[in-house]
């Protein structure tokens, strides 16, 4: 826990020193998005045991956890870069084995190296996650766009860790396939992939099986991670998965929970 302070202290060290709840994010020169659009990032304060309780050890580079992250990490950024890829889902048969915790850590991982950035976007709309885990008031979320409230620059969140934007979810909605399926959400990820060149943009979506949000949204995406865990994923779930996937690129599979 206290390894995880420190780090949470340290990552809120980095962060610009300006007046207000809004601040512009600091690029450093070996950044590649010197030239972001978007000039300001609500940043929000994280907290270790906030982060300790789900499971999100990347932050904290002393935790022997965190070189995991770091092997993935290198091993998917070494593949979407050979076929320059941007675009990246990270899904699982069935729910609960640990995707969402997956996506976040490998984000994290990601932005330590300085020339890369990254956003990770939360596309589960049954079960949105990834602002609850880490703590983020989600006074915008990406509800708000979808219900025509709220533009893409109000919802963006610095979690205190340079170089990282999340864009929340708060609330499930009522039709999640469709959603994912609709024009609106096919203009959001060309936005957001066309709009940040060279940044990584993580994809949290519903697992495969128990419904087809997940296939609806893949064929937009560059390439798929998929999450099997150890005595939850069962063989045939996993090959019923690989069918549905059969036409994506799948990037690897993170057998997690061993």
């Amino acid at each position: 826990m206290e390894r995880i302070k420190q780090a949470v202290k340290k990552a809120r060290s980095q962060r610009p020193r300006e007046a207000g709840r809004l601040s512009a994010m600091p690029l450093p020169e070996t950044d590649l998005h010197a030239k972001l659009e978007y000039s300001q990032t609500r940043v929000v304060e994280l907290q270790a045991h906030q982060l300790a309780n789900n499971r999100i050890f990347a932050i904290n580079r002393n935790d022997p956890t965190s070189v995991n992250f770091d092997l993935l990490r290198t091993q998917i950024l070494q593949k979407m870069d050979e076929n320059n890829w941007r675009t990246i889902a990270i899904t699982s048969p069935t729910p609960a084995v640990g995707k969402t915790v997956i996506a976040i850590n490998l984000a994290i991982s990601i932005v330590q190296q300085t020339n890369r950035t990254a956003m990770l976007v939360d596309f589960d709309l049954r079960q949105p996650r990834i602002g609850n885990y880490l703590g983020i008031p989600m006074e915008k979320s990406l509800n708000d766009l979808l219900e025509g409230d709220a533009e893409l620059s109000e919802m963006l969140v610095n979690p205190g860790i340079p170089r990282l934007v999340i864009l929340p979810t708060k609330n499930s909605v009522s039709n999640p396939s469709e959603t994912l399926s609709s024009l609106k959400i096919s203009n959001l990820v060309t936005e957001i992939r066309d709009r940040y060149e060279s940044r990584v943009i993580i994809f949290d979506l519903p697992s495969l099986l128990h419904s087809d949000d997940a296939i609806a949204i893949c064929p937009k995406i560059d390439c798929i991670l998929m999450v099997v865990a150890s005595g939850m994923s069962s063989k045939r779930e996993i090959e019923d998965s690989l069918r549905h996937l059969s036409k994506a690129n799948l990037i690897g599979t993170v057998f997690n929970k061993a």
